[in-house]
């Protein structure tokens, strides 16, 4: 619940110092965003919350989620296709995606080793390094098993 206050507050700030609107229905996404665990496209938000009978528009959503993104609350990923995915960042430690062909699963993992690498590029470059995006790409056990059963088909 804390993060969830302190993430009001920064969201709240940062529509006031940009001159927009604080909308209910805008805490409202920010909200169930940060209730969820998981990876999310945008329509999959929009009909959850149409589920939930939230009265918010899918304009609404996708617009919010840019301004989340806008803010770092929210982080956006292209994991191959055209489907962005998003997740909270706010409190979120360092992680990084392996995601499945076949079904799309998104896994998250965190190796410390990856931590030293970006520290020797930085030192080797002299680059400050701000953020990274690391993405593996494979088959999942279920992946292989669905790619498996298509071949045999």
């Amino acid at each position: 619940m804390e993060n969830t206050r302190e993430v009001i507050k920064i969201f709240n700030q940062y529509l006031e110092k940009n001159g927009l609107r604080r909308t209910p229905e805008r805490f409202t996404i920010l909200e169930e965003i940060y209730k969820r665990t998981d990876h999310f496209d945008a329509e999959a938000l929009y009909i959850h919350m149409k589920t939930e009978k939230y009265h918010v528009s899918r304009a609404t959503v996708y617009n919010t989620l840019e301004l989340l993104v806008s803010c770092d609350l929210v982080r956006k990923h292209q994991f191959g296709k055209n489907m962005a995915l998003y997740e909270k960042s706010y409190g979120n430690k360092q992680h990084d995606h392996a995601v499945c062909i076949e079904t799309g699963q998104v896994f998250e993992f965190c190796d410390p080793r990856i931590q030293q690498i970006k520290q020797t590029v930085a030192e080797i470059l002299g680059f400050e390094i701000t953020h990274h995006s690391l993405t593996f790409y494979g088959y999942s056990p279920a992946g292989k098993e669905l790619l498996k059963n298509k071949n045999n088909a």
